[in-house]
């Protein structure tokens, strides 16, 4: 027999596909214990995988980046925490319990006590799958911190860990040479340079929190101690309310119903509907900052106004264009459901395009109604798109079918080519760990993007089961091969599942909706230092969206 050995690619597909498997496992099983012997399965395979996003994960030194990355997208205080409970929205918004939300991810959470948090989900399995991911690199470094600081099997530690516990739980702000000197002892516990130390005391540090890294390194290592010396270990839960929900659309339906009862109200359903996902303030202020804005869109030509607009210090200017928008057509949805999307609806009837940079070509009943939806999350782009493109059921029990002429999706997305703040447009998406595939006609193309100053690029995407389990050997084995995959996002085969059943399927809308693709580059994860958790695009994300946003508009009016 010949031996066949495994690609690296090959092995890395095998282990995201056991991490989900024993993943769907645990949460069907309703609890795990992270450093127990179902939580070591989840540890083993992400160490094979070595994610980029994780960076040194598999090294003896601290990874401080992609600590940072997750630390951000979970609740504060969670380093403290050994009960991890995640549950549906069970009604903890009526407690007294004070609502926690991540700076970078849009999660409802509440610490119980000392030592529980509890993590609302409404955003289906993905969600799920992104927090124990997470999770599971947290233990991880949590336990390299706990085998550097400790001298023997007593509990006796080295010197630095004391200082560090002692200005920790007097809760002492250290200030120059004093904070300087922790530092320094922080670089001997992490295994990391005082420059590295440095910079992570930085980038960790918030306006409330100034000494976050120190009080998340403390916390992390001092329950890891506490599960090697005294057992008292980690312990993740499911609530079974959230185990018989997920999956049945329960958020989603709820969502759409609301939206499609604002059309009715407002005698709009009969329109004709372009649906758009994309952030809250793109379509907003494409559409409305030139006309509520007019000396200064003279003064800025093409996106120059727009990137004044989301100047940090023209809080005046966004409150401004948001208030006279509602005078002119703009409908906002706070979302009030769970799904955690909010949305806008736009009838264009009421804009006065000769203020406007677009041109109108329809008049009266014509006139496009555009529903702006902000960005889903992995699977919640199936459940929120397929449960809003079905008909509008009234009380009476009568249904009409909604007139979707267009659903465009603006998103941001991995690149495999070039670099942040590239263009790319996708013609078809693919599933990542599956043959599955949406070839779809684009009517956006490269062209209509290109010769902008900004690099254009077109092909296939693949859609991910999550951004933090993709690493190089099998993002070069979709570049490179000939699936010719040009970036990475976690969205696009969702909606175009959803558009497809909706259309050719099951007759919710017109066959011949139309469908708009493109993504600005947020990062590069085949890059050293251009990876998600390197940190955010800033301003260079500006001129590709709303390069992308006047296209999709322009085709649409």
């Amino acid at each position: 027999m010949k031996s066949i050995k495994r690609t690296k690619a090959q092995i890395s597909t095998t282990a995201i596909e056991r991490i989900y498997i024993t993943m769907r496992h645990l949460f069907i099983r309703g609890f795990y214990k992270p450093m127990g012997i179902s939580g070591q399965t989840l540890i083993n395979e992400l160490l094979i995988l070595q994610p980029e996003i994780y960076g040194s994960m598999g090294e003896e030194g601290a990874e401080l980046e992609g600590l940072l990355y997750i630390i951000d997208r979970l609740p504060e205080g969670i380093a403290e925490c050994r009960y991890i409970h995640l549950t549906a929205d069970e009604g903890l918004a009526d407690s007294n319990f004070k609502k926690i939300v991540p700076a970078k991810r849009r999660r409802n959470c509440y610490r119980i006590d000392r030592d529980q948090v509890n993590i609302e989900i409404t955003r289906g399995r993905s969600d799920v799958y992104d927090i124990l991911t997470h999770l599971t690199f947290m233990f991880v470094e949590a336990e390299k911190i706990a085998r550097k600081v400790m001298i023997d099997d007593e509990g006796e530690t080295i010197r630095e860990w004391k200082h560090l516990e002692k200005i920790v739980l007097n809760n002492t702000h250290l200030e120059g040479e004093e904070r300087e000197v922790l530092i320094a002892h922080l670089s001997s516990i992490l295994g990391r340079t005082f420059e590295e130390i440095l910079k992570a005391d930085s980038t960790f540090a918030t306006e409330q929190k100034p000494d976050r890294l120190f009080e998340v390194i403390y916390w992390m290592g001092k329950l890891a101690l506490n599960e090697i010396l005294e057992d008292k270990k980690h312990e993740i839960t499911f609530s079974s309310i959230l185990r018989d929900r997920i999956g049945h659309h329960s958020y989603g339906d709820t969502w759409a119903h609301n939206i499609k009862q604002e059309l009715f109200d407002k005698n709009l359903l009969n329109r004709p509907l372009h649906i758009i996902s994309a952030n809250m303030h793109s379509v907003m202020n494409s559409i409305y900052g030139p006309m509520l804005l007019p000396d200064l869109a003279e003064k800025h030509a093409s996106t120059e106004l727009f990137e004044l607009i989301g100047e940090s210090s023209n809080k005046d200017l966004r409150k401004k264009i948001k208030k006279g928008a509602r005078n002119h057509g703009l409908t906002f949805i706070k979302d009030s459901t769970g799904a955690n999307i909010d949305v806008q609806i736009i009838d264009t009837q009421k804009i006065n395009f000769d203020k406007t940079r677009f041109t109108r070509t329809k008049e009266g009943d014509e006139m496009p109604v555009i529903i702006v939806m902000d960005y889903a999350f992995g699977e919640q782009a199936y459940e929120t798109l397929d449960e809003l493109l079905k008909p509008y059921k009234n009380s009476t029990g009568e249904r009409t079918h909604l007139r979707v002429e267009s659903v465009s999706v603006m998103g941001k997305a991995g690149i495999l080519e070039g670099d942040k703040g590239d263009i790319m447009i996708p013609n078809a998406h693919i599933f990542e760990g599956t043959a599955d595939n949406y070839p779809f006609e684009n009517q956006l193309t490269a062209s209509d993007l290109e010769n902008h100053g900004i690099k254009v690029f077109q092909g296939s995407m693949v859609t991910v089961l999550g951004t933090s389990l993709q690493n190089k050997d099998l993002l070069k084995f979709f570049h490179e091969s000939t699936w010719g995959v040009i970036g990475l996002e976690m969205e696009g085969a969702h909606y175009q599942k959803a558009i497809q059943s909706a259309s050719r399927i099951r007759g919710n809308i017109s066959s011949d909706v139309k469908v708009r693709y493109a993504y600005y580059a947020s990062d590069n994860p085949l890059k050293t230092g251009s990876t998600l958790a390197s940190g955010g695009l800033g301003s260079t994300g500006i001129r590709p969206t709303y390069m992308i946003t006047r296209k999709i508009l322009e085709q649409i009016f």
